[in-house]
């Protein structure tokens, strides 16, 4: 195993789960390996058994029959409570504890664990700072003052904070509008880089199942494993009807979600980026000079803040009010799917950002379009499933 992957493996063997009073079982005999230090999907439609089958993992529900184990150990050994310490969970609507604050919801796990107080405080700074939240700006603020967004963020923070080999997530982005939902799945896509834990997502939405996982489990009824691969393999080939239906039409323009903006040559020489503590008129001097019509106004930290007009700069007192807000951006670990609709959302080019939302660069639709060109090529010709899954378009 690679020294950087932290997760371990996890093993289903003939799992099955039944209710009493149910003539048919709820989940049939699963058996699965899901590789240390990846991102499985389980997706399916409504009540296929895939939630079902995910919490079994960490024994919120006990399976009828079977075994698991996670990195060897027998999950159904374990004291629950001592098992579901070692995996961290992730819901939908974060599930935080709405009479605590940031920093206490992020500090229950290490809590219950004893650590001391010291290491808990340096591990809640940590976890905030990790998935983008200013300790000193959120940490002491509840719930009900946090977007959407932010709470899903502290509800991941929370579900690392113990440093758990294995994280279980459930549907944890299907409550948030779709921009703040393409974020939150580039920022687990990079905590992942960084983490390489082993992560179960459950969801029904086959394009984030694609975008996300290394491997995809797509599930029909009673948990039936129908097709469990790649995401490439999936798409060039659905193993029969069932899964050709789910991953529905278009499935050569479904390979933008396997596509990186990293992937491609985005641009970043051909704007002009300013510190907006810099002045409107020396901005209008060079801009002039350049004849450039636009520029982007970064923050302290080099993040994307706004963007001007050259003709907004003669009245403005500030670059840090002039303008109008970046509004829909992407990171080098969007897809480029995820590109086409920003592109299209702020009516130009969009802004790309880096690993801590630094400005990068920007991507416009010629490059988007010409790769979408190329796959349609590749996929008429019948070789558009060869390319290297991550290898660069040019």
């Amino acid at each position: 195993m690679p020294e950087n992957v932290s997760g371990v493996e996890i093993q289903l063997d003939h799992v099955s789960k039944r209710y009493p009073g149910t003539k048919e079982p709820a989940v049939r005999d699963v058996t699965m390996t899901i590789p240390a230090g990846k991102i499985v999907i389980l997706v399916g439609p409504s009540g296929s058994g895939k939630t079902t089958t995910m919490r079994m993992i960490n024994r919120l529900i006990e399976p009828t029959s079977g075994t698991i184990t996670i990195g060897g150990e027998d999950a159904l050994s374990l004291n629950p409570d001592t098992l579901r310490r070692k995996v961290g969970y992730a819901i939908q609507q974060a599930g935080l504890f709405p009479h605590f604050t940031v920093a206490q919801n992020i500090a229950v796990v290490p809590g219950l664990l004893g650590w001391d107080k010291k290491k808990i405080n340096d591990r809640v700074h940590e976890m905030m700072e990790l998935v983008g939240l200013d300790p000193d700006e959120y940490s002491s603020r509840y719930p009900r003052q946090l977007s959407g967004g932010q709470q899903q963020r502290v509800g991941v923070a929370r579900a690392l904070a113990a440093d758990p080999p294995v994280l279980l997530m459930d549907e944890p982005f299907g409550a948030v509008d779709p921009i703040t939902r393409g974020n939150l799945q580039d920022e687990l896509l990079r905590l992942q880089t960084e983490l390489r834990k082993t992560i179960v997502f459950v969801t029904h939405d086959f394009d984030e199942a694609v975008k996300l996982g290394d491997l995809i489990a797509v599930l029909g009824d009673q948990s039936t494993i129908l097709q469990y691969d790649t995401p490439e393999a999936i798409l060039a080939n659905p193993a029969n009807d069932t899964v050709a239906g789910f991953v529905g039409a278009g499935a050569s323009l479904k390979q933008l979600t396997l596509l990186r903006v990293r992937d491609v040559a985005y641009n970043d020489t051909a704007l002009t980026a300013v510190s907006s503590s810099e002045s409107p008129s020396t901005l209008r001097k060079r801009m002039s000079d350049e004849g450039k019509t636009y520029a982007l106004v970064l923050d302290s930290r080099n993040r994307p803040l706004r963007w001007v007009h050259v003709r907004d700069l003669s009245t403005a007192s500030s670059l840090s009010t002039a303008g109008r807000p970046v509004g829909d951006s992407v990171s080098t670990q969007s897809t480029l799917q995820d590109a086409l609709e920003a592109i299209l959302a702020e009516g130009g080019n969009a802004v790309v950002t880096g690993s801590r939302g630094e400005y990068v660069g920007t991507i416009d639709i010629k490059t988007v379009t010409d790769v979408i060109q190329q796959l349609r090529e590749g996929h008429e010709s019948g070789n558009g499933s060869e390319r290297e899954p991550g290898s660069a378009v040019s």
